[in-house]
């Protein structure tokens, strides 16, 4: 059942944006590939794209059982996208058609204090859908539930997971930063919408995080209002992917915690 919401803006320039730029950059040593989709093709209201990643924003609920097992669900609505490390919106996304994705997933994570102390885990299940659809909608958070307004949506694709990792970085004042990454299979539902490669790649590489001010705590979890990632294609999985991406966790952590003065302490001081 769908839930109306306040539509949101979504600023690229935002601190979510700038940390997932940072997790992605560790993705690759080397330019990301191009691809090129056809709205069109599935009946959308919208020109050719041509771009190396997508931005999205993030509306998702958290569940948290007290031995750290926890399950994940929400929306991702495509914000616009990248060509070349340039941001860009195409003419009419949003307005005359959009993007989103769904998806759902599992695994587990320490539980420590997330406001005091770092948390790791690993995703065991992840499966979700890329949906296009015309005219304009609104995503959100109504409670504890993820909340969309799209209608007359067409599937463009779907896929599960191959391997993926969370984090949560304590920010100071009672808040933290969650983040994740994933490697995911691509299914097309839809061949005309990805126009290029003529062989579209088979995996999605996607990395998300948020700032504190886009949590919320609620009952047994956490709820995120507007967080930020990005996604990107990849023929096939590669074995050092989760390694660099999970490096890339590393580094944000790392930087809030700076940011906040202070350093990680990975030994007890002599």
């Amino acid at each position: 059942m769908k839930h109306p919401t306040t539509s949101p803006r979504f600023p690229f320039l935002s601190q979510a944006t700038v940390a997932v730029a940072l997790v992605a950059a560790c993705a690759s040593a080397s330019a990301l590939p191009q691809f090129t989709f056809d709205p069109a093709a599935a009946g959308l209201l919208g020109t050719n794209i041509t771009a190396d990643n997508i931005l999205v924003s993030s509306f998702m609920t958290v569940s948290v059982d007290p031995s750290g097992n926890f399950t994940q669900s929400g929306y991702l609505p495509i914000t616009g996208f990248q060509l070349g490390g340039s941001s860009f919106t195409p003419a009419g996304l949003n307005t005359d058609y959009g993007m989103y994705i769904a998806f759902t997933g599992s695994g587990t994570i320490s539980v420590n204090d997330p406001t005091t102390t770092l948390n790791f885990g690993n995703l065991s299940s992840l499966s979700y859908t890329l949906y296009g659809y015309n005219g304009s909608a609104s995503f959100g958070v109504s409670g504890a539930t993820p909340t969309e307004t799209a209608s007359g949506e067409v599937a463009l694709a779907h896929g599960s997971l191959v391997s993926g990792t969370v984090l949560t970085v304590p920010a100071g004042g009672g808040g933290f930063s969650p983040s994740a990454n994933a490697t995911l299979t691509l299914s097309v539902d839809n061949a005309g919408f990805f126009m290029s490669p003529s062989a579209f790649y088979g995996s999605v590489l996607t990395a998300f995080t948020s700032t504190p001010s886009q949590v919320e705590p609620v009952a047994g979890g956490f709820v995120v209002r507007q967080g930020g990632g990005s996604l990107n294609f990849a023929p096939v999985p590669e074995p050092s992917t989760t390694a660099m991406l999970m490096g890339g966790l590393f580094a944000v952590g790392f930087l809030y915690r700076r940011r906040q003065g202070r350093w990680l302490r990975l030994a007890p001081a002599p």
